[in-house]
């Protein structure tokens, strides 16, 4: 289990940094913790329900849970969901490739991380 030394909630930037000892440190923005909560609303029952508009969204709170994770608390209401120590620091080891694919559904999908945007709809 990989716990952080160092957990800081920048809500100006919309970031959660994470320190791992004295050289390992990971920035997390609001929108990819949310787009990727391990709450049964995003993960599904089987299959993950594909979370968009969510570009705005912040952190507002943070709170342990227990000695094993986080409940990060959004401010679009979202906070159901654990986040692990081992789920947050595959998140950050894993955040290019993840956020790669998050990007490629959501083109796929014709979705936006806007919230204002309409979605786009395909003409064939």
């Amino acid at each position: 289990m990989r716990v952080p030394t160092s957990i800081e909630l920048h809500k100006a930037s919309k970031t959660l940094t994470l320190g791992y000892g004295a050289h390992e440190r990971y920035s997390l923005s609001a929108e990819f913790l949310r787009v990727h909560s391990p709450s049964a609303e995003v993960q599904g029952h089987g299959k993950p329900i594909l979370q968009y508009g969510k570009l705005y969204v912040g952190l507002s709170a943070l709170e342990p849970a227990g000695n094993y994770a986080l409940k990060l608390t959004f401010d679009d209401g979202h906070d159901s969901g654990l986040f692990t120590w081992d789920y947050l620091y595959e998140l950050c080891v894993r955040q290019d490739e993840l956020w790669a694919d998050y990007l490629d559904q959501l083109a796929a999908a014709g979705r936006s991380r806007d919230p204002h945007e309409s979605p786009v709809r395909l003409m064939l």
